[in-house]
């Protein structure tokens, strides 16, 4: 495993294709080349028709900002008792692949099929930010020893202040939370 925290003009490429001849299977393979040359590389024989489809081309880096390889999405595949032909040959949809791929770069383990993977918007971070460092200097203040905090997140609609409020919660190590929504009657929400 690599530890560069820059990429490389070309990155390291996770990549999975399909093949007509193998129906419900995917070659999950990693290439420094351009995933097309890699791929092609593997039908050194000209067939009829090509028999190949790409069906993933991503980059392969963790959220660290450290490489990995189709050893490590392998590994999952495995661990989820996906069914391993030979080789790199996974029986397995996209979604599974993709899914593992999270599990990679986020080091995080998901019983479900996750293949999305997001954070917080700039906005977001701020607010969270800004509420950390309230509740940990009201926590501080002497003053406030047999005082309950309060604080309120005014933000416009489609904010995700429920979403942000988690991830405040597991920034503060918080174990027991109560969110309480209001949603007004809005026309096309």
């Amino acid at each position: 495993m690599s530890q560069l925290l820059f990429p490389p003009l070309n990155p390291p490429k996770i990549y999975a294709y399909s093949d007509s001849r193998f129906t419900g299977c995917l070659k999950v393979g990693y290439t420094s080349k351009s995933v097309q040359e890699r791929v092609a590389a593997q039908y050194p024989v000209n067939l009829p028709a090509q028999s190949y489809t790409i069906e993933l081309d991503e980059i392969a880096m963790r959220e660290d900002g450290s490489f990995f390889t189709d050893h490590d999405v392998h590994g999952v595949l495995s661990r989820k008792q996906v069914k391993r032909l030979e080789g790199e040959w996974f029986e397995c949809s996209l979604e599974a692949v993709k899914a593992a791929i999270v599990e990679v770069k986020t080091d995080k383990r998901h019983e479900d099929t996750r293949t999305l993977n997001f954070g917080l918007r700039p906005e977001q971070s701020a607010a969270v930010a800004k509420a950390m460092a309230y509740f940990k200097g009201f926590k501080q203040d002497k003053e406030n020893k047999d005082k309950t905090p309060h604080f309120l997140w005014n933000a416009k609609m489609r904010f995700s202040k429920t979403f942000a409020t988690y991830q405040l919660a597991k920034k503060m190590g918080w174990t027991k939370i109560l969110i309480l929504t209001f949603k007004p009657a809005v026309q096309n929400a």
